[in-house]
């Protein structure tokens, strides 16, 4: 069984800057992630480091305050807002007597905590399976030889080798899993690609509002929770614009500075929808006096992930709650902004405007003529979902209202032969 020290709720925070002190809002960050894990905050401390000691990460002064502290408070927890090494960790358990817990760590409760698809469980106990196998060397005391004598002789493998290939067993499992999951995801994004229908997707950083926002413009009834992480598994519904523009609007989870790399790599099939999607809404908390720091982390994951190169709309919510002289950021890279309050509605309307001009800015609408035997290509329209109205007259010429993008518009030029005087253009 693993000998370590029980973990509790009760837990003193220890804030560590490297060559800096910890900036305020980091500490605040990583206070709300312990109080959205369920732990009750009794203390925090504060040390910087110019580098991390190799036994401890923290000096071994800075251990001996932790202890003192962590006693006085009755503290049944650590929670370092740095990533450990797994030895760093165990040293720290050893010396302090106290289940001690890293960043990463902790963001991987939160996210086990909040899962409740089949997809959203699978990739967090990947994402936690991960990082166990990086900290088995100090999960256990008991590494000897399995006991010789009578009864007790074991196959020659240490306890650890033996975690190490069950957990390695199970990673393996998981990723099977998860690689159906991704083929079934792709044969829906696959089936909205040929329907044409848009994919807007909302992204941001955690707790910025996006499932509020994603509730007024959907009219979907998702819980919205003044919490770090409240949504993990990917919501998708309909979106209804004005001139019959439709989308698929998806809320995504949010993201953190410094998110683990486990993480990343676990929720592939899921950053897939934002990475694929036509647009994407980046909800910024107007509210927050970090907002722009904030942007800038979200635009890195984003970079990460590969959806740096998406069109973006910057979405200021919560200006309800912004300070009076709250202007938003100079946008050198044209992507457009709006500022609205998803829960008093204002806003919303520009929101939608700006959506439906992004959205179909590269979409055009005409009508065809087209004769009895170009059936085939009538069936072609129909398939893609293209068509608005239709008309036929005593001859069986059919007039058609269609909407299609540009690369269907060259598909039909090019390909189905359709002639360049059968096409009227239609103003929006």
């Amino acid at each position: 069984m693993l000998d370590r020290p029980r973990s509790g709720e009760r837990a003193l925070l220890l804030h560590v800057g490297l060559n800096r002190p910890c900036h305020e809002d980091e500490t605040e960050e990583f206070r709300a992630l312990a109080e959205s894990a369920g732990a009750e905050v009794v203390g925090e401390i504060h040390a910087r480091r110019d580098r991390p000691d190799p036994k401890y990460f923290i000096g071994s002064g800075k251990v001996e305050e932790v202890a003192s502290r962590a006693h006085a408070a009755h503290a049944e927890l650590i929670l370092v807002n740095q990533p450990l090494k797994a030895g760093q960790e165990r040293n720290l358990e050893i010396t302090l007597k106290t289940r001690v817990l890293d960043r990463n760590g902790l963001i991987l409760d939160i996210f086990a905590q909040r899962a409740a698809t089949f997809e959203g469980k699978l990739q967090v106990e990947l994402a936690q399976h991960e990082h166990l196998a990086s900290r088995l060397v100090r999960g256990w005391t008991h590494l000897e030889r399995q006991k010789g004598g009578i009864g007790l002789r074991g196959p020659g493998e240490t306890q650890l080798e033996t975690d190490r290939r069950l957990v390695s067993r199970r990673i393996k499992h998981l990723r099977e899993r998860l690689e159906k999951v991704e083929r079934q995801r792709e044969v829906s994004r696959k089936e909205r690609a040929r329907a044409e229908v848009p994919t807007v997707a909302l992204v941001g950083y955690t707790n910025a509002g996006k499932t509020t926002l994603f509730n007024t413009l959907s009219g979907a009834d998702l819980v919205a929770r003044d919490q770090l992480f409240a949504t993990l598994d990917p919501t998708i519904r309909k979106l209804s614009l004005e001139r019959g523009v439709e989308a698929l609007l998806v809320d995504t989870v949010g993201f953190v500075r410094d998110l683990p790399h486990e993480l990343i790599a676990a929720f592939k099939a899921t950053l897939t929808e934002t990475r694929e999607a036509d647009l994407l809404l980046h909800v910024i908390d107007a509210s927050d006096p970090h907002h722009d720091d904030r942007r800038q982390q979200v635009e890195t994951v984003l970079a990460d992930i590969g959806a740096a190169e998406v069109p973006c709309l910057r979405v200021y919510n919560k200006i309800d709650k912004a300070p009076a002289d709250f202007t938003p950021e100079a946008d050198v890279s044209d992507q457009g902004k709006v500022c609205v309050s998803a829960i008093a509605g204002t806003g919303t309307a520009a929101l939608r405007d700006a959506i439906r001009v992004r959205l179909a800015g590269a979409r055009r609408i005409a009508q065809l003529t087209l004769g009895p035997e170009q059936s085939r290509l009538r069936a072609k329209l129909f398939d893609w979902h293209a068509v608005r109205s239709e008309t036929v007259d005593a001859q069986g010429v059919s007039t058609l209202e269609v909407e299609l993008t540009a690369r269907r518009w060259q598909e039909l030029r090019l390909s189905l032969g359709l002639a360049a005087d059968s096409i009227r253009e239609k103003v929006q």
